[in-house]
């Protein structure tokens, strides 16, 4: 499959939101009706929280922080500086549904962070990429929960993706503090960086990723990796956000 891949200003520009989300129904529509080939548009935004259908009141900030509500599945999360977010627009083949391209955007993720040395997977009933749980106590007695190194969000309209993945390269881990991410309370958020001591730039990221997602989304069987449970115990590198438990 050959997707016309668009860098908005990878590591200079940040995107807005909206303009962002205007471009994709623009090319979405263009998919449709068959004037534009399948399309990844790859950015950078500023900072936002963005609020899915199923969000629910409580999981909003309670500091009056803005949230922009969109018209994709999932529920409440944050985009912003340090994070490579990407929208496929792609016409899913027939024999295809959402859960199977969710869990392709999830394989292909998996796949270019194993190239970076993070090992990743899934949890099951949960959507997008994960470290496991720590089973021991580290530094501080903390015991880490499983923590979301990658979001996914999509919509399918007129047989068409839109919305997509975010991918925690090394953003501001505190912007996660005033929400509860996903609707996921039990469960932490971190980053490439928070994991490895370090962090690619996101254009080197994003090369990185592109053929993963060109060789999932052209819809050929491919080897399903193993969920989160499976893994060894990652070695922390630095903080992560989110639930962590005290062993005494």
């Amino acid at each position: 499959m050959s997707l016309d891949v668009r860098y908005l200003g990878l590591g200079s520009d940040l995107v807005d939101y909206r303009d962002a989300w205007d471009l994709q129904h623009r090319i979405h529509a263009e998919v449709v009706s068959g004037a534009a080939p399948d399309t990844l548009l790859l950015l950078e935004h500023a900072s936002v929280y963005t609020a899915g259908k199923r969000t629910e009141p409580q999981e909003r900030p309670l500091d009056g922080t803005p949230v922009v509500d969109v018209d994709r599945g999932g529920k409440i999360t944050w985009h912003g500086p340090g994070q490579l977010v990407g929208y496929p627009l792609v016409r899913l083949p027939e024999a295809f549904g959402v859960v199977d391209y969710v869990r392709r955007l999830e394989q292909a993720l998996i796949d270019a962070l194993a190239e970076l040395g993070l090992a990743t997977g899934r949890v099951p009933g949960r959507s997008g990429v994960w470290l496991p749980a720590d089973t021991s106590a580290g530094p501080g007695g903390v015991r880490r929960p499983e923590r979301k190194v990658a979001a996914i969000g999509v919509r399918v309209a007129g047989g068409v993706t839109m919305h997509g993945f975010s991918l925690n390269a090394e953003p501001d881990l505190g912007a996660f503090d005033r929400i509860v991410p996903c609707g996921i309370a039990d469960a932490g958020v971190t980053s490439i960086a928070a994991e490895l001591g370090t962090a690619p730039a996101l254009t080197s990221l994003a090369y990185v990723l592109v053929p993963h997602l060109e060789r999932l989304l052209a819809f050929e069987p491919y080897e399903r990796t193993p969920d989160v449970a499976a893994l060894p115990e990652p070695v922390a590198a630095g903080p992560t956000y989110g639930l962590t438990v005290s062993v005494r």
